[in-house]
């Protein structure tokens, strides 16, 4: 007789491309996790008129649990948004979301990738620093809801591509 292996989170999670229905659950996202949340329009247009755009949501066992974009421009990769779900947090959910977005980046061609994030935001900063990402600069007033600094990061990506051959 053949023996299951016990259903854990990791086995039931999957990473897949956002879809217009995902919208919703992107906006609850979006309400619990920014101040300047992003609109139902805004993901829209994100996935119907930006070429550049590339959103992947993260599905635990059917419900929408975080989502990363990026816009691929050339082959560089400027992470747009992160988030988790807050009845997720604290599960480490964030860095393999961050580390699926880069392996993704890597794999469609991008050699390096950036992002900005608030400069009082040192949870996402020390999540950003453990997946390679370094501090290399600032965006006075960036942030339009209180004119916050932002910190500019980079990192650079394994070499992965697309068109490379086997793995």
């Amino acid at each position: 007789m053949e023996q299951r292996q016990p259903q854990t989170m990791e086995n039931a999670m999957v990473f897949r491309s956002m879809q217009m229905a995902d919208i919703p659950f992107i906006c609850e996202i979006e309400q619990e996790a920014f101040t300047t949340p992003w609109t139902k329009g805004a993901f829209e247009n994100e996935l119907t008129n930006n070429q550049f755009a590339h959103y992947m949501i993260m599905d635990i066992e059917g419900e929408v649990a975080g989502y990363g974009g990026m816009w691929l421009i050339m082959d560089e990769a400027h992470v747009t948004n992160i988030a988790v779900r807050s009845t997720f947090r604290g599960r480490k959910l964030g860095e393999r979301l961050m580390r699926e977005l880069m392996k993704t980046a890597a794999f469609l061609g991008a050699i390096r990738m950036t992002l900005e994030v608030r400069a009082s935001n040192y949870v996402a900063q020390n999540l950003y620093e453990k997946v390679g990402f370094r501090s290399v600069g600032v965006r006075r007033g960036y942030y339009t809801d209180n004119r916050e600094d932002a910190v500019i990061m980079w990192v650079d990506l394994p070499k992965r591509r697309k068109d490379s051959l086997g793995e």
